[in-house]
Formats: structure tokens, C-alpha cells, sequence
């Protein structure tokens, strides 16, 4: 949860569309620190993910002031590749305002190519009901 700040607000007086998808990118890495596969983990193993795509849906704005909150659920993981689906919601009255879903893949750093998402990542997911589908 946060407040939408001032300067998230575009000139029609709504938060502005870019900072959703910024909101959900946020969210995808403290997701990813508290369970234990943030940055430093991804490293370690010698990749990183970078996003394929987002694609958002606009359902109602948001405005300076009020207080949104966001949930965020893995989808799926297979390959070389993660699907997350973002909500966002205002948080005084649960109401939907838009939806981010989110296409990730996993990169060697050694040469920033696609690889195989390490099994410890899909073998978690999986376990938590997102697993590989296909």
C-alpha cells in the first residue's frame, strides 16, 4: 500500500499511466527480495529477469491523495520465462483501477541471452500452484 504522490499525477489529473507499470515492477522485485529471489540470489546464480512484456489494463484512474494497494501473483514459470499478474486496487474501498500483466524472462549475464530459469525458482512456483504449464 502507498499514496499516490503529486508527481504521479498527469495533466488530467490522474495518475499516469507510465506509473503503473512502474508500480507493478516495484512490486515484482520486493516480491521477489521477501521470498528469497531477489537480486543478489539472481546474480549469484549468474542471470537476471527482464521484462518481455506488460500489458495494462485501465479500469478506473487513480488521483493524488488516495491510497492504493497492490497484489501481485506469479502466473507461471517454464523455460526460460515468468508470467505475473499485478492488481491494482484503491484501498478505501477495494475498487479495481487497473491490471498489469507482466511477461519476464530469465538472461545469462555472461552474454545477456535467454536460459532456463533456474529449478530452484520453478520448482517454488509450482509448489505454490503456479508451476509449468505445457
Amino acid at each position: 500500500r502507498w499514496r499516490v504522490r503529486t508527481y504521479e499525477v498527469d495533466e488530467n489529473a490522474h495518475v499516469n499511466n507510465a506509473v503503473y507499470v512502474q508500480w507493478a515492477e516495484h512490486l515484482t522485485a520486493e516480491h521477489a527480495e521477501a521470498i528469497g529471489f531477489g537480486r543478489e540470489w539472481s546474480v549469484e546464480r549468474g542471470g537476471a529477469w527482464l521484462v518481455r512484456r506488460h500489458e495494462v489494463t485501465y479500469h478506473r484512474p487513480a488521483l493524488r491523495g488516495e491510497e492504493v494497494e497492490l497484489t501481485v501473483r506469479v502466473l507461471e514459470v517454464k523455460g526460460v520465462r515468468g508470467r505475473r499478474h499485478t492488481w491494482i486496487r484503491r484501498a478505501t474501498d477495494n475498487t479495481l483501477l487497473a491490471e498489469v500483466a507482466s511477461e519476464w524472462v530469465w538472461v545469462r549475464l555472461a552474454d545477456g541471452r535467454p536460459g532456463a530459469v533456474p529449478r530452484e525458482i520453478v520448482d517454488a512456483f509450482r509448489a505454490a500452484g503456479a508451476g509449468e504449464s505445457g
